[in-house]
């Protein structure tokens, strides 16, 4: 198993956080987003290549992602532009990656700087964290690639440094970057071109490499933890061009199963009501001490934002720092909630567990695990612990395969097999790349999802 990414950080040489007073002198309910049965796909689909399986009459409500398509010359950056674009993506439900213009010096003429604020604020919890934690967020600008089609006029979004050298953001903010094509600008203005490290787009996480970091930028932890439902949270970032933002509010659930265009869901993911808009994907969720407890992925609603947890970005990350990539476990399955109906089918007592529908051909679940057939009914193995772990749901059993497992490790399966009881032991493998060509979330025009489905 390979370290936290805290532990690695806690084995190097850190710059002390720098104080506030200098600061301040810088200015699974298994797919929750449909209606209808869905069958997700822990390992596979029912193409053998990884989807999720949604049956007719499923709609998915559409996430913020990309919205390319405009350049980030900061000339451009004009009022009327950005309230449009603000009023468009109000509009449509849309945030994630921006495409209005980049921080400049008009821009940033729109921050609200630590001096206009006054003492109240400047004496609250939430000010505190704010000055101990803003200068280690960036405003991450992709070039655009000047050819036709999505993606042509770039974008941009947020990150946050980690250590001296590395930043962590989106993968969805930066894969369509060219060469020298992503810079970072930091809260004291200064500029630096940025090279990507690694990425993954299961999890939906880059890191990016600067030379010569600004002292200001002190690396910011990941928790070690889970999240806690209710605990306030706060979102930084630089939501629709604005840089420099603070958003409160709460997290409002945990250990959710975002849906991907990989086909492959995001486990364990924080939902929040703190306000998430176009321009805050990649930038920390944080807590009250100022500690990561994800990174800002994608939002549902006005209300509704989600961050990629720091239990997974805790596993991902060391990864892309030191191999630039990251391999997930793969069981090659798809799978069903087990509800009352497909208990009393297969002879269950109460109605938990997953049912297996589909097993990809070589996959690691092929020749171990039987999956349900039309012509048979209460035909099926139904999963119901992993190791020991209870498997309520899909949910369940990606997050355990996501925070506990690794390709290579042998499980142990508890299984219902024609209404008898037993285990069965199964040698993870891992997963393999999407295949498919992108396809939009939503289907907004000059949109890029983060990934590919395949």
């Amino acid at each position: 198993m390979r370290p936290s990414l805290t532990t690695i950080w806690r084995r190097s040489e850190r710059r002390p956080r720098r104080s506030s007073t200098r600061s301040r002198r810088h200015a699974e309910t298994d797919v929750p987003f449909s209606t209808g049965t869905i069958r997700q796909s822990v390992g596979t689909g029912e193409d053998g290549s990884g989807s999720t399986a949604a049956h007719a009459g499923c709609r998915f409500i559409p996430l913020i992602e990309v919205g390319s398509g405009v350049t980030t010359d900061p000339d451009h950056c004009s009022r009327r532009r950005l309230l449009a674009a603000a009023g468009a993506a109000t509009a449509f439900g849309l945030g994630g990656v921006t495409t209005g213009g980049a921080q400049s010096d008009d821009a940033s003429s729109n921050e609200t700087t630590p001096d206009e604020q006054g003492p109240d604020q400047l004496e609250s919890q939430y000010s505190t964290v704010y000055q101990e934690t803003i200068d280690s967020v960036v405003l991450v600008t992709v070039a655009g690639t000047g050819g036709p089609g999505p993606g042509g006029g770039g974008g941009l979004g947020s990150g946050f440094a980690v250590d001296d050298q590395h930043i962590v953001t989106n993968n969805h903010v930066v894969q369509t970057a060219p060469e020298d094509g992503i810079e970072i600008q930091f809260r004291n203005q200064e500029w630096r071109t940025a090279s990507i490290v690694g990425t993954d787009v299961y999890s939906d996480l880059a890191v990016l490499a600067v030379d010569d970091m600004p002292e200001i930028a002190a690396g910011l932890s990941f928790v070690e933890s889970g999240a806690v439902i209710g605990q306030e949270v706060l979102t930084l970032g630089n939501p629709l061009g604005f840089n420099a933002s603070i958003s409160q509010g709460i997290v409002s659930g945990i250990d959710r199963s975002l849906p991907s265009p990989t086909g492959f869901s995001i486990p364990a993911a924080i939902q929040t009501d703190a306000a998430v808009n176009a321009g805050n994907s990649g930038g920390p969720l944080v807590n009250l001490e100022g500690e990561v407890l994800g990174v800002v992925f994608a939002g549902a609603s006005q209300t509704i934002g989600f961050a990629i947890s720091a239990r997974l970005a805790n596993r991902v990350v060391p990864a892309l720092i030191d191999d630039g990539a990251y391999e997930h476990a793969y069981m090659g399955v798809g799978v069903q909630p087990v509800g009352p109906e497909i208990a009393e089918t297969v002879d269950l007592e109460e109605a938990t567990g997953v049912l297996v529908m589909e097993i990809v051909p070589d996959a690691p679940a092929d020749g171990v695990l039987e999956p349900a057939s039309t012509d048979r009914p209460g035909s099926g193995d139904v999963i119901i612990a992993v190791d020991g772990q209870a498997i309520p749901t899909q949910a369940a059993l990606s997050s355990y395969l996501a925070l506990e497992t690794e390709p290579g490790e042998t499980i142990e399966l508890e299984i219902v097999r024609d209404g008898d009881r037993q285990s069965v032991e199964l040698t993870l493998a891992a997963r393999p790349d999407p295949e498919r060509p992108r396809v939009p979330i939503g289907g907004r025009p000059r949109e890029r999802p983060p990934g590919t489905g395949p």
